[in-house]
């Protein structure tokens, strides 16, 4: 199986004028060839869908009109133990980490988080987030209902949906439709993507100089792209600049060089109330600290599916659709695979008054939609389409489809 790249978690707890009867948690995940490792401060907040971009001077902060504090409050947790500002007191759980246990930690972090603000016990809860999170979710989403229903015989966390995006979802059908994007994008050639998917199946016929033949390719076509959104600009000039560039609400290739440099300073880390232990190491937007340690990952987590459909959640996928590290072409096999009738036939939706993606709606409670010219993190390069998106499926109302609606 190819691992997809890069790891992140981080939490939004909703409430509002408008959204007063529920919180959201979201949580953005992403797995490196070796492992998870990468932060939820360096991405989520500062990337996507936090209140602030970080300026190009690692400085300043920049505005972001299509911050998801528009719908919510958000928070961000570094997780597991040694990603960012997180630690752990004992060595060993760098070891150890895994889906199981990531699960059970984020589980836990949330009923301490509902004991501290007992406020929000009551109000309807949501879960939502991209990439691996296509794994934690789910899992997170089934722990909430494990505890509610067969151990406490009460709700403790009232989970009424999940929403994933990009996700990792099942490796036969991600890897397959990730070949089959790109060589239908004219990225890799149908003989590589042919070869990978029918030749490199990691069992003991496999022609080994053949697959790797392909494999070769595959590296070669995709060494000097953004995989993450195959048409986006490279960084080109990785450099603090003496004073901010202009703001654009398009997201700059050199922001990861800005996140760092903002996040290691001093004054930033105090007003975080980050780092108040004096790590040995640098904040990293990736972490070494538990690379290539990664445990249990299931093959797929379309039974989980299953099950919140069956118990009355509300489930929706989205998927960017000019991302080459889960494109859409993975998550549509993996909702085929699902063997559900349809409700509502493919459509566009519309933002702005221009198509802002596509979508389609199964019976028992699924719907899929894509976000038009969206890469692998949505709210990086569609934060109004993505505002509109969250914003949906909070408010349980279909996307529009009319230019007249927003």
């Amino acid at each position: 199986m190819m691992s997809h790249l890069n790891f992140e978690i981080f939490i939004v707890v909703s409430f509002g004028t408008q959204l007063t009867k529920c919180l959201l948690l979201f949580i953005n995940v992403y797995l490196t060839f070796s492992g998870p490792g990468c932060s939820s401060l360096a991405y989520g907040a500062m990337e996507e869908l936090g209140p602030f971009r970080v300026n190009s001077d690692g400085k300043t902060l920049a505005k972001n009109r299509y911050s998801w504090n528009y719908a919510a409050n958000v928070l961000f947790l570094e997780s597991p133990a040694g990603v960012g500002f997180s630690y752990s007191n004992k060595s060993s759980d760098y070891d150890t980490s895994g889906d199981s246990k990531t699960a059970t930690d984020n589980y836990k972090f949330l009923v301490n988080w509902l004991e501290r603000f007992p406020g929000y016990k009551k109000r309807n809860f949501y879960i939502a987030g991209e990439s691996y999170a296509g794994h934690y979710i789910p899992q997170l989403a089934h722990t909430i209902i494990l505890h509610n229903n067969k151990k406490a015989n009460k709700t403790i966390i009232n989970l009424k949906g999940i929403m994933i995006g990009n996700a990792v979802i099942n490796d036969e059908t991600d890897n397959r439709g990730t070949f089959d994007y790109l060589a239908s994008h004219a990225i890799i050639s149908d003989q590589a993507a042919n070869d990978i998917n029918t030749i490199c199946n990691f069992s003991s016929d496999v022609n080994p100089i053949q697959c790797q033949t392909a494999i070769d390719e595959y590296v070669r076509d995709v060494s000097f792209i953004d995989l993450y959104n195959i048409y986006a600009p490279l960084c080109s000039n990785p450099n603090l600049t003496a004073l901010p560039k202009k703001n654009s609400i398009v997201i700059d290739p050199c922001s990861g060089v800005y996140t760092h440099a903002y996040l290691n300073r001093a004054n930033v880390q105090e007003a975080l109330h980050a780092n108040v232990t004096k790590l040995k190491y640098d904040w990293e937007s990736c972490s070494d600290i538990i690379f290539s340690k990664w445990g249990d990952s299931p093959s797929t987590i379309i039974p989980l599916l299953h099950e919140f459909l069956n118990n009355g959640l509300r489930v929706w996928i989205f998927s960017g659709d000019i991302d080459g590290v889960v494109p859409v072409t993975s998550t549509k096999y993996s909702i085929k695979k699902m063997n559900l009738s349809t409700k509502t036939a493919w459509y566009p939706w519309f933002f702005n008054g221009e198509v802002g993606g596509y979508a389609e709606v199964y019976n028992g409670g699924l719907t899929f939609a894509t976000v038009r010219e969206a890469g692998h993190e949505v709210p990086s390069y569609q934060p109004g389409r993505a505002l509109s998106l969250i914003t949906h499926f909070l408010n349980d109302t279909p996307l529009p489809t009319t230019k007249r609606q927003p």
